[in-house]
């Protein structure tokens, strides 16, 4: 399904097709030169070819399956490749990839400022966006019409309006973990005005009252693979009332409103007004004060961080996650994903007696 949507996007809209690693990259501007972006989140699964082989098992399983994607010619419908700075793993993928992989389509780089807002993060998130739309011009060979990238700009915020919505009313809406993530996650190759009708649909199923009666929890992670761990915690009696996951509510965006009457402006501001995220160097301060408030929100009753094997960036955040989430007295599972295809008999089994320690927890407390 998705490989025939993505075939017609080619075909019959006339679009160039991107293939994109995670995470974060000014989406806005594919959009605007008409570049449907197709995002390679591994796959999840065994590796689609022995090209895996070539990294060592202790790394990323997204960066080494992704290399067996790309080099197993799983993706000879992109155009091009487009690899964001997330991580030393990923940008690494995107140097071997045309020696290991045998790549010879043009890989688009977008790198990251390191740490907070400031004079100086702001001069080079601003240089960094423009040589990205040069480089963007010569793939799509057509030049950025501002215009049209205010037009890419208004559509993006209205999706993230919409998705923030879904989130924050997540109790109000009667569909299962695993329907309404599907949905949310088709945004990772749909055109943004499919996925925005998508969007519309599942809102218009949200109702005036709370319909969801399960254990409300809140997932941290990178992305929810295997996407069978949503119906397991369903099954359990609880569901996501709060997401921190770098491929769902970490990506959604606020926009000011007005937007700055520069679009590049906005691409800027809009970056920076983020959620946390550890692959973008955000502070523990930060972090920590986020999630507290999600799940103050969200009445969470504990929290499951549910990070890659061998992400070092995440890793690296939950010890002192974890001891603030402590002291706001909710409980934590931390459960490594290492992209297989479903989780085992003894990861379910966790899973099920963490729910119900949760569930007595709050009733004790």
């Amino acid at each position: 399904m998705r490989s025939a949507y993505l075939e017609s996007q080619k075909s019959q809209q006339g679009r160039k097709l991107m293939a994109c690693l995670p995470i974060f990259y000014p989406k806005p501007v594919l959009t605007a030169l008409n570049i449907c972006a197709a995002e390679v989140w591994g796959p999840p699964g065994p590796p689609r070819s022995a090209e895996a082989g070539r990294i060592q098992t202790y790394v990323c399983p997204i960066v080494r399956n992704a290399l067996a994607f790309l080099a197993g010619r799983s993706a000879e419908l992109a155009d091009g490749l487009l690899c964001p700075h997330t991580c030393d793993s990923i940008q690494g993928l995107a140097s071997v990839l045309p020696d290991f992989g045998g790549w010879a389509k043009p890989v688009i780089h977008f790198i990251h400022p390191r740490g907070p807002r400031r004079a100086s993060t702001l001069a080079y998130l601003n240089q960094e966006i423009r040589g990205f739309v040069k480089n963007l011009e010569a793939f799509a060979g057509q030049s950025l019409d501002p215009n049209r990238l205010r037009w890419a700009l208004e559509l993006h915020r209205q999706i993230d309006t919409l998705a923030a919505k879904l989130l924050a009313r997540r109790a109000y809406l009667d569909v299962d973990d695993f329907t309404l993530y599907t949905t949310l996650r088709k945004g990772e190759y749909l055109w943004p005005e499919d996925f925005f009708e998508e969007l519309k649909r599942m809102d218009a199923r949200l109702s005036d009252t709370v319909v969801q009666k399960g254990l409300p929890l809140l997932l941290s992670g990178i992305v929810p693979e295997p996407m069978s761990l949503l119906k397991n915690l369903d099954d359990a009696g609880a569901y996501v009332a709060a997401d921190d996951y770098a491929a769902i509510g970490r990506r959604i965006l606020p926009h000011a409103d007005p937007p700055p009457s520069d679009p590049f402006a906005a691409l800027v501001e809009t970056y920076f007004a983020a959620p946390p995220c550890s692959t973008r160097a955000s502070s523990i301060d930060g972090r920590r004060e986020h999630l507290s408030r999600l799940a103050a929100a969200r009445g969470v009753k504990g929290v499951i961080f549910h990070p890659i094997k061998f992400c070092e960036p995440e890793l690296f955040d939950i010890p002192l996650l974890k001891r603030r989430l402590a002291e706001l007295n909710i409980p934590v599972l931390v459960l490594e994903s290492g992209l297989e295809s479903e989780l085992s008999g003894q990861t379910v089994t966790r899973l099920e007696a963490f729910v119900e320690m949760a569930s007595n927890h709050g009733s004790q407390a």
